[in-house]
């Protein structure tokens, strides 16, 4: 603003479209930088808050700022904790339409894995391993995985999930991939990479995700928009560049929407690219002793509660319940505190301003067989959550497990179970025509070795409906699949290049393209051609004139004193589409025999030999000529250039009137001209 202590004046009072301002950013964490243009006239500013004359910059999130450098803790959580990673791919033609590769597009086999912070799989400002890049360029998770395998001591779960064919699908459609692995508190961090299929070098993922809190627990959940990153292994700019590998490597780094014109992320506003996809990492079970003081879930609350005796049983007359169940086992089996369960249906709400208790009951309990002096007491972890229930209408089963966390210290065997099964009904008022089904069975194998297939699953028909009538209920369904561990990839090529020039200047020739193969050949061959050649048609040739030799020289035209002899070639070839012109077809040289004699006789001689030559040359310019009633004509003159070179064009020819009788009457006596069609033959 022009007020402003810093402001930056045009002074030149000529016209401007354009400025440049070089300016330096304040110190990080000082907040968003706001340029404004001004126009000033007749001491008014003018439009500084209006359109693109006002750019407001703010700094990068720090997670894609360079090297990642927030610092990483010691982790001081107790026991392990299971976790689930589900990514959802945001990558289509409607969120990304720039040149969106609509053949090929996919996410490449997720791999990853929970590590100590004494592995790096990849990261900001550092340099891709030969697993990364291979992940990176061909989509192939195969060394990845044998990188993170031989860090065994520092990597607790690798971490793989199925590729997808194509990039998006509605979640109704194709379910989102996911996997689960566990972290520890060495090993609590968690990273993973997928490729954008098809791209140069370009990933997302995590890199180094602490899933331990400083409260010393494990995170309930996490939620991750993603954006591309450059691995920098390739220089390629759009999603379907040939091979350019970058030579030396670079560090990876984030894309930008300024990279490159070309990019499909570009943007000239230099705008934030939208994320491609999301990840959501939820914890799904605890093992072990929890050391975290505070409870983050209602089942960590209801496992603190010490043991008080329950109030007796206050429902009001206007609720009615079905009986209480009986109480479920303790989630302790040892001294540790546990909890139990029963529930009951409410059936009916007389009074609907009379609110109704809850049909859950919990209560606080021991494991059996508790004691202090019980040296062969081993100690359990709770009951992860029940399973769904096996049917979906009637009477099932369904179960749920838990896992030893102390073995007893008298080295006796742990006895207590690790799973159990109960029954479970749901939807007690099943109708006559419902029938019960056994769960669904596992998935057959893709019916495709590598690529896209379909796999089906089957359930049978348990119980048929009571009513007699056919079970309605599907015992098949089938799915898309694609092989995430299809390791031979043999035909990942890059795109055609553009047609090589013509093998001629004129006229017909060849022309050659050619696509480079991107996978590595010990994946397997590849028969898909690599070369393709195309006839190509050019403007015709010019064709020159063409003539015969000279003849031989005639006589000299005279028997003494001077004269001349000729000699003449034909033409054989007409010139055609701009060829050299035909040159002289008659040449002429003076010739000298003898002198001759001076006396009367001699002179005779001459008059007489010259009236027979005037008489030759008048006989050869009637027979040269054309005879017409009351006129002599001249010859025909040679055919004019054709109009065209091609296509049909027009040649003409005259001839005209030599000399007129004046006894003639006719007034056939004119000039006269023919026309021929030409160069018929298509362009």
């Amino acid at each position: 603003m022009s007020n402003c202590p810093v402001a930056v004046t045009e002074s030149t009072p000529r016209r401007r479209t354009r400025i440049q301002v070089f300016w330096i950013a304040p110190p990080a964490g000082t907040g968003c930088v706001i340029l404004k243009a001004s126009i000033v006239q007749k001491r008014i500013i003018y439009f500084q808050d209006e359109g693109s004359l006002t750019k407001k910059l703010c700094e990068q999130d720090s997670m894609f700022d360079g090297v990642t450098d927030k610092p990483i803790l010691d982790c001081c959580a107790c026991g392990t904790a299971k976790y689930r990673l589900t990514f959802y791919g945001n990558w289509s033609e409607k969120t990304h339409p720039k040149d969106y590769p609509r053949r090929a597009n996919h996410w490449s086999a997720i791999i990853g894995g929970s590590h100590s912070k004494n592995y790096v799989l990849w990261e900001y400002g550092g340099y891709a391993s030969e697993g990364v890049k291979q992940v990176a360029e061909l989509g192939s998770p195969v060394k990845m995985e044998e990188e993170i395998r031989q860090q065994s001591d520092e990597v607790l779960t690798v971490i793989k999930a199925k590729a997808q064919w194509p990039a998006w699908q509605p979640l109704n459609v194709r379910a989102a991939p996911s996997a689960e692995f566990s972290v520890d508190r060495t090993r609590h961090l968690m990273s993973f990479l997928t490729m954008m299929g098809p791209s140069p070098d370009w990933n997302v993922g995590l890199s180094a995700e602490d899933l331990c809190t400083k409260e010393c627990g494990w995170v309930q959940k996490v939620v991750q928009d993603l954006i591309p990153w450059d691995a920098g292994t390739d220089s390629g700019v759009t999603y379907e560049s040939p091979n350019k590998p970058t030579i030396p490597q670079e560090k990876i780094r984030p894309l930008t929407s300024l990279d490159h014109p070309q990019s499909p992320f570009y943007d000239p506003e230099g705008g934030s690219i939208t994320q491609v996809a999301r990840v959501v990492i939820e914890r799904i079970a605890r093992k072990g002793e929890q050391c975290n003081i505070v409870p983050d879930n209602v089942d960590d609350i209801v496992a603190d509660l010490a043991p008080e005796e329950k109030d007796e049983d206050d429902t009001p007359e206007t609720c009615i319940y079905s009986n209480w169940s009986p109480w479920s086992a303790c989630s302790s089996s040892t001294c540790d505190k546990g909890k139990r369960m029963r529930q009951r249906m409410l059936k009916a709400q007389l009074d609907l301003s009379v609110p109704c208790p809850d049909t859950q009951d919990f209560q606080p309990c021991m494991g059996p067989g508790c004691s202090d002096e019980d040296g062969s007491t081993c100690t359990m972890s709770e009951w992860i959550t029940w399973s769904p229930c096996s049917i979906s209408c009637g009477m099932g089963m369904r179960s749920r497990e838990r896992y030893v966390k102390q073995f007893p210290e008298d080295g006796s065997v742990c006895t207590l179970p690790t799973e159990e099964t109960e029954k479970c009904t749901v939807n007690e008022e099943c109708s006559p025509s419902s029938c019960l089904m056994t769960e669904w069975g596992e998935w057959d194998e893709c019916s495709a070795t590598c690529g896209m297939g379909m796999k089906k699953r089957h359930r049978m028909v348990k119980m048929s409906p009571a009513d007699g009538s056919m079970c309605k209920a599907e015992t098949s369904q089938a799915e898309k699949c694609m092989m995430p561990e299809c390791h031979t990839i043999p035909c990942l090529l890059s795109p055609w290049s553009e047609w090589s020039d013509c093998s001629v200047t004129c006229g017909k020739g060849m022309r050659t393209r050619q696509r480079m193969l991107k996978s590595l050949a010990e994946l397997g061959d590849c028969n898909e051609e690599l070369e393709q050649v195309e006839k190509c048609m050019l403007p015709e040739c010019p064709i020159d004139c063409e003539l015969t030799e000279w003849s031989q020289w005639s006589e000299c035209n005279k028997s003494c004193g001077k004269g001349h002899m000729i000699r003449t070639r034909m033409i054989q070839m007409e010139p055609q589409f701009g060829g050299a012109p035909c040159p002289e077809t008659v040449q002429r040289k003076k010739c000298r025999i003898r002198k001759c004699l001076k006396n009367p006789s001699i002179q005779k001689l001459r008059w007489r030999e010259a009236r027979e030559s005037r008489r030759g040359e008048q006989l050869r310019e009637e027979s040269d000529g054309e005879q017409f009633p009351g006129c002599r004509m001249r010859p025909w003159t040679a055919w004019s250039e054709c109009t065209k070179l091609c296509g049909g064009g027009i040649q003409e020819r005259y001839m005209t009137v030599k000399k007129r009788f004046k006894s003639s009457q006719f007034t056939s006596c004119k000039d006269k001209k023919e026309i021929r069609a030409c160069n018929v033959h298509p362009c």
